[in-house]
């Protein structure tokens, strides 16, 4: 029906497109990746809060605005109120707490950007993880020499694994500024291993 050299053709055709679906599913696949995608992500946020200068310079500590983190499996974003705590008195007129006086005059929320996500299917706790001696910087990196925050881990379940399976090689233990009231026997780098069952994380 066709020439040798139409099939040949035809057969160079299907082989390419074979290939070019391979090599572009593989490329999509690994741009779509968390430590491609979601490593370093980080949003601009509706007021520009610099962790360097209030963990760092002012030595905030991380409890102090994230209050729930050792007894909740969920952190939480601090209130206004708590910003206010310092700046009805600090920077009270600076241009750059606008918005942040606007939401405290108001009673609404600012509408901050999350940075962390993790999918729906996938449960962790904070408190579970605080109280074992685990400190912020471990998940979190140090956001007291970040401006901006951004996301520091894939947050994959290979990542969470290999934290469970060799704690003493990702593990960093409760620091100072972390603020966090956790058993001072913890405070050490043998932290027991993580469970790796699915059930942990998988509920």
């Amino acid at each position: 029906m066709f020439t040798s050299k139409r099939d040949r053709q035809i057969k160079t055709m299907i082989v390419g497109l074979v290939a070019l679906v391979a090599v572009g599913t593989v490329a999509f696949y690994f741009l779509r990746h968390p430590r491609v995608m979601d490593v370093g992500y980080r949003p601009q946020q509706p007021v520009p809060f610099d962790h360097r200068l209030h963990a760092g310079e002012l030595g905030i500590s991380c409890v102090y605005c994230h209050t729930s983190v050792e007894t909740s499996a969920h952190s939480t974003v601090p209130p206004t109120q708590t910003c206010m705590n310092c700046h009805l008195s600090g920077q009270r007129d600076s241009p750059r707490l606008e918005m942040v006086r606007k939401s405290y005059e108001n009673n609404e929320p600012i509408p901050w950007v999350r940075v962390h996500r993790l999918p729906e299917y996938a449960f962790f706790n904070h408190s579970r993880h605080i109280n074992a001696g685990i400190d912020c910087a471990s998940c979190h990196g140090e956001v007291e020499k970040q401006g901006v925050i951004a996301q520091k881990e894939p947050l994959t379940m290979g990542w969470c694994l290999d934290c469970h399976r060799d704690p003493e090689a990702h593990v960093i233990p409760v620091r100072k500024v972390s603020g966090l009231d956790v058993d001072p026997k913890l405070l050490r780098s043998d932290i027991p291993k993580g469970p790796e069952h699915c059930s942990a994380c998988h509920h």
